[in-house]
């Protein structure tokens, strides 16, 4: 209809090009398209470059199912053809184009990315675990019976938990719940994540009121200024290493969210997209850990994490985070609320 000769590159070569192309190619030239003068030619000619153009391992023409989504438009450009008033139409360039499948399909990684961002903080209260719960076991009675469990270990209530919830929820709570919802999974990887949220949440709480009761009894016993252990039982953490437990559970909801959600050829990059969530969120929580000192010691404050936690405030560390998680929890339910699936389009 143009009178472009198009041809489709072998197989062979299509499978050389790699998921990340749909990224690169996208974001370069939406920025050229923003910086040049063009004229645009419009129509068809998207949809006949997107079968000559094969950057993606799967052609457009052969996906399971072909979204055009309804929102950030202005990455449409990308999939536009840009000629000079110079140059004659003759045989496009076909190396300036991203095909329609690519545009939309960085359009889905974006539609995925709050849900990704709320999901941060879970993954920093999780990094509790292996941080500040350690360091207030420290300062607790260690004992059970005759046994003194190093602070580190116990821990093991999370794997507990974690072990015990798994066959739980998978055997007795999907069924339940599958015979509510007629889902084959009970519920979405969404709401899998949302309760996830809400149970870490509960944790900080306990993890929060657990501290405040242990410098209670610190102030009570006159061990205020002396860096030893409380008469507290360190059976009193096993709340929030349960809440975080079953967080975990819930959690693999963003791993199934990813994979059922991400586009065919960007599959394997939004499955490691999920896996970097818990890399952020540890880094978050050292960020975190290395500015409360900052901002809270001042003026002959120790601050709220001193190297003498009975000096200190690490409740308020935690109630920091519990509020932290609470408006984290209330943007995500905003996120999901307005997440349309693909499956739904």
């Amino acid at each position: 209809m143009l009178g472009l000769e198009v041809k489709k590159l072998p197989v062979e070569q299509q499978e050389i090009c790699q998921y990340w192309t749909t990224v690169i190619f996208c974001t370069i030239f939406i920025v050229v398209s923003a910086t040049f003068n063009t004229i645009f030619i419009v129509g068809m000619v998207m949809l006949v470059l997107s079968a000559a153009v094969p950057l993606t391992a799967t052609d457009f023409r052969n996906r399971e199912e072909a979204l055009l989504q309804e929102y950030v438009k202005f990455f449409d450009k990308a999939a536009i053809v840009i000629l000079p008033d110079s140059e004659p139409v003759g045989i496009l360039n076909t190396l300036g184009i991203c095909t329609v499948t690519q545009v939309e399909e960085l359009k889905i990684l974006i539609r995925m990315l709050p849900i990704w961002i709320t999901m941060i903080l879970f993954s920093t209260v999780l990094e509790q675990m292996y941080s500040t719960f350690v360091e207030q076991a420290g300062v607790m009675d260690k004992h059970i019976g005759v046994l003194e469990i190093p602070a580190a270990s116990f821990q093991i209530v999370d794997v507990i938990t974690v072990l015990a919830l798994l066959p739980v929820y998978e055997k007795v709570i999907v069924s339940v719940l599958r015979k509510f919802t007629g889902l084959a999974t009970g519920i979405t990887p969404l709401q899998r994540m949302g309760i996830s949220l809400v149970l870490s949440t509960l944790s900080m709480v306990s993890a929060a009121l657990v501290e405040s009761y242990r410098l209670q009894i610190a102030h009570v016993k006159g061990l205020v200024h002396h860096k030893v252990a409380v008469p507290v039982s360190i059976l009193y953490q096993g709340p929030q290493y349960f809440f975080i437990g079953a967080g975990e559970v819930f959690s693999i909801g963003l791993y199934e969210f990813f994979y059922e959600e991400a586009p065919d050829a960007l599959r394997s990059l939004c499955l490691a997209f999920s896996f970097a969530n818990d890399s952020v969120g540890y880094y978050l929580s050292s960020l975190i850990i290395s500015l409360v000192p900052v901002f809270t010691a001042r003026g002959g404050s120790p601050g709220w994490i001193p190297d003498n936690l009975n000096e200190g405030r690490l409740d308020c560390f935690y109630w920091m985070l519990s509020m932290l998680s609470f408006l984290n929890l209330l943007a995500f339910i905003l996120c999901a609320m307005r997440y349309k699936s693909r499956k739904a389009c």
